[in-house]
């Protein structure tokens, strides 16, 4: 039997200086904790898988709404598998990311891994709706099957609207059933993880980015709007975080000096 299930959160200033969670509410396999922040303006979110999901034919979803001048962090406590089920053949899962920050509000969407198994078939959307003055840091990871395995099939779109205004619409397609070409030298060149790194923040208007490469598999590109996209392929899910992870560290600590110049 498949699985719908929606969890919810609601970030808001405490009035202290800090971030309170009036709403945190789990769902079916999304059990959403509040966990330890390293930063005390921020609050922290950790979702953690409380049985093995998505399985073909499930629903899920996390709806998170960032009120004005809230700052919040949601991670997850392991990477995510879509798994094929009892049936292989069965209706796709698919799983929907609701995201909503507002005026002075920063979000960073930062889960582990979403891992594509062998039999699974995926529809992965992200959908963010950014205030003028909210930061957005989303990073997402995808895995083309477990070692040793081919993937399964794996379909992600991403978009992102700012002020009601499009910044971001993008769709990636793994595995069977995409379009032909997906694993060529033009697209994988034969890695097996791919990723993403957004970082939207209003200090990009008075200081845009240039595009660049990144090394040899990732490459920086500012978008039609104060926000810059790294997008990155690896041969394993370590290489490509190393790779991520580095490229935030840069953007992060360029932003701090050009706030504090």
């Amino acid at each position: 039997m498949s699985v719908r299930a929606t969890a919810r959160l609601r970030a808001e200033p405490d009035g202290r200086g800090g971030t309170a969670l009036p709403v945190l509410e789990s769902a079916g396999p999304l059990a959403l904790r509040r966990t330890r922040s390293p930063r005390a303006a921020y609050a922290r979110v950790t979702v953690v898988g409380a049985m093995s999901a998505p399985l073909n034919g499930d629903r899920l979803a996390i709806e998170a709404d960032i009120a004005d001048g809230a700052r919040l962090t949601v991670d997850s406590a392991a990477a995510t598998v879509a798994l094929p089920g009892a049936r292989a053949d069965g209706e796709p899962s698919t799983y929907t990311v609701e995201l909503g920050v507002g005026e002075g509000a920063v979000l960073h969407w930062l889960p582990e891994q979403l891992v594509s198994a062998r039999g699974s078939d995926l529809r992965m959307t992200t959908r963010v709706r950014l205030a003028p003055t909210g930061r957005l840091l989303l990073r997402e990871e995808q895995i083309l099957g477990r070692h040793g395995e081919p993937t399964g099939a794996l379909t992600t779109r991403l978009t992102v609207h700012r002020a009601g205004r499009p910044l971001l619409d993008q769709q990636l397609a793994y595995g069977p059933g995409a379009p032909g070409g997906w694993d060529g030298p033009a697209v994988l060149g034969g890695h097996r993880a791919a990723g993403q790194l957004l970082l939207a923040d209003p200090a990009f208007e008075d200081a845009p980015l240039p595009a660049r490469l990144l090394g040899p598999t990732a490459a920086l590109t500012p978008l039609a709007g104060p926000a810059v996209l790294v997008t990155a392929v690896a041969a394993d899910a370590r290489l490509l975080r190393r790779i991520l992870d580095d490229a935030m560290r840069e953007l992060l600590d360029g932003l701090k000096t050009e706030q504090t110049g």
